[in-house]
């Protein structure tokens, strides 16, 4: 093969490459172009999150900053998109107190929650001898001898949206229910004894969600 033949041949395959990779730029163009469109026209809206009880089965601080818990609450999660279906992944749930976490991580289980669907979930958040801030210690204690407990209980994970034949990526997901845990043993105190000394107690919040 001559030097002039290998130079032709060269540069048929360097347009081929070049047709190839622009081919390739123009197909991704048009698919990140037409989910741009979709997401646009549907406006999708974030899903809603309602903390609608809680039932404390153990809530006791000993020595100064030691805390051991038990403590099954009832998430309702609803999704508000008539077009779009939402995937929920690497959900855990868990509960605050003054900005520190006192409970351990408790998963959730991945589900696709469809048009306008609504999903319960009743985990418990619990934790066994698990060291608090020393500030934190003795306030949650005098907290629970008034009455009542201010607590965030709080959700992260990841969550895609379905759009037809369409999964877009992950979406971080943090969800947050500010509530007011009370501590009376009594109907009357807004509390229900469920057997085994536990309360439930009626909470209904809304809560605030961020994607």
């Amino acid at each position: 093969m001559s030097v002039k033949e290998c130079t032709h041949h060269k540069d048929k395959k360097r347009k081929r490459v070049r047709r190839l990779f622009a081919g390739i730029l123009i197909f991704l163009f048009v698919v990140l172009l037409t989910i741009l469109l979709v997401w646009a026209i549907l406006q999708p809206k974030k899903p809603r999150f309602i903390l609608q009880d809680a039932t404390i089965f153990n809530f006791n601080v000993s020595a100064p900053n030691i805390f051991s818990s038990s403590i099954q609450i009832t998430i309702y999660a609803r999704n508000p998109n008539d077009k779009i279906g939402i995937y929920y992944d690497k959900m855990k749930t868990y509960a605050n107190y003054h900005h520190q976490q006192i409970t351990y991580y408790t998963q959730i289980p991945s589900v696709y929650q469809g048009h306008k669907d609504v999903n319960i979930w009743s985990p418990f958040v619990f934790s066994n001898n698990v060291p608090i801030s020393p500030l934190n210690g003795p306030d949650l204690k005098e907290d629970q001898q008034n009455g009542g407990v201010w607590l965030d209980f709080k959700i992260d994970g990841r969550v895609k949206w379905r759009v037809g034949t369409i999964t877009t990526g992950h979406y971080h997901l943090h969800v947050t229910c500010t509530a007011y845990v009370p501590f009376g043993n009594h109907p009357g105190d807004g509390g229900i004894f469920v057997g085994n000394n536990a309360v439930k107690y009626q909470l209904a919040r809304s809560c605030d969600v961020s994607v």
